[in-house]
C-alpha cells in the first residue's frame, strides 16, 4: 500500500445523545458485530472494518470508529485513505451514511428506542441492549450473513467471503477464467463449465474500484486529514491521532497491513458472475452458495429492490403490524429465507418483537428450560422465557460482558456451550 493518510470525520450524535448513546452497546447489541469484517476491540472499545466509498462497487478504505469520553456527543470515523490525505465530500458522506446505518443514528430509530425505553423502562436488570441491534452497512450484507446463521461455521465462512472480496478486486493478471472442464477439474472444482462471465480468481491482489461520484443527503462534517505517519502539534482536539486509547490499540501503524490481507463484504455485483462450485469450496458455503448467489444476482438484474425494502420498513417499532407481515411475505419468497432467516433479516430492518428461532432454539428451551417446546410452540415458549430484553442479559449471565470478550472466544456462543454456566467456564478453559 502507498503512503496515504488519515481523515478524522466527526458524526454528531443529534437525538441520541439525548439517550445517553454508549458506542459499546450499540455495537456489541446483537452476534453479527462478531462476524467479519467486523472486528470490534475491546481494550480501546472502538469497531474497526471497511467501508466502501460510494455505491455497492466503489472503492473499500479501513476506518476506526470510537467514542471518546472527552467528546460524548459525538462520534470519530477514521478514514485510512490508500494513496491521498483527503476525502472528497461525497466520500465523507457516504462513509458517514454507513455508519449511521449500523449504529441506527436516524430519527425514525430514535424513535424506536424511545419507545423501547417506554415499554420496558421498569426493567431493574443491567443488560447490553438497549433498543438498538446493530446491523450491517448495507442490508444486501445483512441479508447473506442472517443466511449463514444456520451453521456452526458461521465466523469462518464469512471470513472466507471477506478474504474472497480482496482477491475479486479487478486486474487482469489475477483471474483466471475457466473455459473447459478439464481446466475446472485441474483446480479441484467439480463443477459445470461455467459461461465466459463466471470467473474464478487465481492470484489475490488487491486493487481499488473506480470511486463513485454518487451523492448523497448533506451532512455536517468536521474533518482533520493528517498523512498517517505525520502528527501536527496543532490537530484540533477532534482529532485522535494522539489519542492514548488509539495508541494502545496499536493505531494507525497496522491499519495497512490489516487492509492488505483482509477485504471488505463482497456485493451483490463482486459475486453475480461467480462460478457456484468455486463459491461454494472457496468459502465452505454448502448448499449455501446457490442461494447466496442467485440473491446477488436477483439483485443485480433488478428482479430484488433493496431499496424499497428498506423504504417500506422506515417506521418499524417494536409493536406488531401489519407492515411486518407484509414484509415478511416478501422476503419469504427469496431463495433460502425460511422463518428464522427472515425474522433475522426483519430484526436488522428494525422490527423486534419477534424473537428468530430455529431447530436449536428447540433444542436449547428442552435442554436448559426443561420446556417440552416444539416448532408449532417455540415461538410462544421463547417469549415467555426471554420476554422483554432478558435474552441479552441471559447471554452475559452465560458468556460474561459480551463486548469485552476476545475474538478468538467468540465461537464460543453456541447453543452447545449453554448447557449450564459450569460446562460454559469448562469449555473456555480448554480454548
Amino acid at each position: 500500500m502507498s503512503s496515504g493518510g488519515v481523515v478524522v470525520l466527526e458524526l454528531p450524535l443529534g437525538a441520541a445523545e439525548e439517550e445517553s448513546f454508549e458506542l459499546e452497546k450499540a455495537v456489541c447489541s446483537h452476534g453479527l458485530f462478531m462476524m467479519p469484517p467486523n472486528q470490534w476491540d475491546p481494550v480501546s472499545k472502538t469497531l474497526l472494518r471497511p467501508l466502501r466509498l460510494g455505491d455497492s462497487d466503489s472503492e473499500s478504505v479501513m476506518v476506526r470508529i470510537s467514542q471518546h469520553q472527552w467528546a460524548p456527543h459525538s462520534l470519530y470515523v477514521r478514514v485510512y485513505c490508500h494513496n491521498s490525505s483527503s476525502l472528497s465530500r461525497q466520500h465523507r458522506e457516504s462513509v458517514l451514511a454507513q455508519v449511521s446505518r449500523m449504529l441506527r443514528l436516524s430519527e425514525d430509530e430514535e424513535r424506536a428506542v424511545r419507545e423501547f425505553r417506554n415499554m420496558y423502562n421498569n426493567e431493574k436488570k443491567e443488560s447490553s441492549f438497549v433498543g438498538r441491534v446493530f446491523r450491517s452497512p448495507t442490508l444486501f450484507e445483512d441479508m447473506v450473513k442472517c443466511m449463514l446463521l444456520c451453521n456452526c461455521q458461521t465466523l469462518s465462512m464469512a471470513r472466507a467471503l471477506c478474504e474472497l472480496q480482496l482477491e475479486l478486486q479487478p486486474q487482469s493478471s489475477s483471474l483466471l477464467f475457466v473455459t473447459d472442464s478439464a481446466a475446472a477439474a485441474s483446480n479441484n472444482f467439480n463443477t459445470p463449465k461455467p459461461d465466459k462471465d463466471h470467473f474464478i480468481p487465481n492470484t489475490p491482489i488487491p486493487q481499488e474500484s473506480k470511486v463513485s461520484t454518487n451523492f448523497t443527503d448533506s451532512w455536517s462534517i468536521k474533518t482533520d486529514c493528517v498523512p498517517a505517519d505525520i502528527v501536527h502539534d496543532d490537530d484540533d482536539d477532534y482529532s485522535c491521532l494522539n489519542c492514548k486509547t488509539c495508541q494502545a490499540a496499536d493505531e494507525p501503524h497496522n491499519i495497512a497491513s490489516d487492509y492488505d490481507t483482509f477485504g471488505n463484504f463482497p456485493s451483490p455485483t463482486e459475486l453475480a458472475n461467480l462460478d457456484e462450485g468455486f463459491l461454494a469450496s472457496r468459502c465452505n458455503l454448502g448448499y449455501r452458495a446457490s442461494r447466496i448467489l442467485k440473491l446477488a444476482r436477483d439483485i443485480v438484474e433488478g428482479r430484488i429492490q433493496l431499496t424499497q425494502l428498506e423504504e417500506a420498513s422506515k417506521g418499524a417499532s417494536f409493536a406488531k403490524s401489519s407492515n411486518y407481515d407484509k414484509l415478511a411475505k416478501q422476503l419469504k419468497e427469496i431463495d433460502g429465507f425460511g422463518n428464522f432467516t427472515c425474522a433475522n433479516v426483519l430484526m436488522c430492518m428494525g422490527y423486534y418483537h419477534v424473537i428468530p428461532t430455529d431447530s436449536e432454539t428447540i433444542r436449547h428451551l428442552r435442554k436448559v428450560h426443561a420446556r417440552n417446546s416444539t416448532v408449532q410452540t417455540v415461538q410462544r415458549d421463547i417469549e415467555r422465557v426471554y420476554g422483554k430484553s432478558e435474552l441479552w442479559h441471559f447471554y452475559e449471565k452465560m458468556f460474561g460482558k459480551l463486548s469485552e470478550m476476545p475474538c478468538s472466544d467468540y465461537k464460543l456462543i453456541t447453543a452447545s456451550n449453554m448447557g449450564s454456566t459450569s460446562s460454559t467456564k469448562k469449555r473456555k478453559k480448554k480454548c
